[in-house]
């Protein structure tokens, strides 16, 4: 299955909406992260076993998703542009779980296989034309985006929001506002041209057994903004 459908015509009329105006390869990026980050509601409790709910263009039209959804469709948009692109997967410990959502994992504050994008984009000092440096290198590199948490949920759990410059990584914030302690990345799980979802299913079903239940009680949105 290719979840990074970034030929579907959903996504690219989606890319090419979130980028008009825009003109190198940096101004797009930074144009489909705000796209993604603050226009897909960031949710936790729509983790799912269905596979057909990771493709980009589903992601699109449900409007809510989590890091790994959300990562998908960036990925798919940055492609549908030019932008290539790939998806990026670590093991993190969220210091400000809710209570309810701790219980809905099982006790645990850890999250395997977060989900975050990787753009091949210039680096600090490029112009967005990608121009060779004195050795004749290219700068661009691979740059690690993560547009899991909309504003509105930052502003709600006091976290500061990521902000993308289309130059350097935008990961989750190790502290809040406030200085408490947030996202502790904890174990890298690598790179990948599509979303690897049966490796993924196989260690969410062995972790969270409950989030998987059939018989497992609906859970109210706490993650919506009041």
């Amino acid at each position: 299955m290719n979840f990074v459908d970034a030929d579907h015509p959903d996504v690219i009329a989606f890319a090419e909406e979130a980028t008009a105006g825009a003109t190198t390869d940096r101004e797009k990026a930074v144009a489909l992260f705000y796209a993604v980050r603050d226009g897909i509601r960031y949710d936790p409790y729509v983790m799912a076993d269905d596979p057909e709910l990771y493709r980009a263009s589903a992601v699109l039209q449900a409007k809510v998703g989590y890091c790994i959804n959300k990562s998908v469709l960036l990925a798919a948009a940055a492609r549908a542009v030019g932008i290539p692109a790939r998806l990026g997967f670590s093991d993190v410990r969220n210091h400000l779980n809710t209570a309810k959502l701790r219980e809905r994992l099982g006790g645990t504050d850890l999250f395997l296989w977060h989900g975050y994008t990787e753009l091949f984009l210039d680096g600090p000092g490029g112009d967005g034309g990608c121009p060779p440096d004195k050795g004749g290198e290219s700068r661009k590199r691979w740059i690690k985006v993560t547009s899991a948490f909309n504003i509105e949920l930052c502003e709600r759990f006091g976290v500061l929001p990521l902000d993308f410059d289309g130059e350097h990584d935008a990961q989750l914030h190790p502290y809040t506002a406030d200085g408490r302690d947030h996202m502790e990345y904890v174990r890298e799980r690598g790179s990948f041209e599509d979303l690897p979802y049966d490796e993924i299913m196989r260690d969410f079903r062995a972790a969270y057994p409950r989030a998987f239940e059939e018989s497992a009680a609906p859970v109210v949105d706490t993650f919506r903004p009041a």
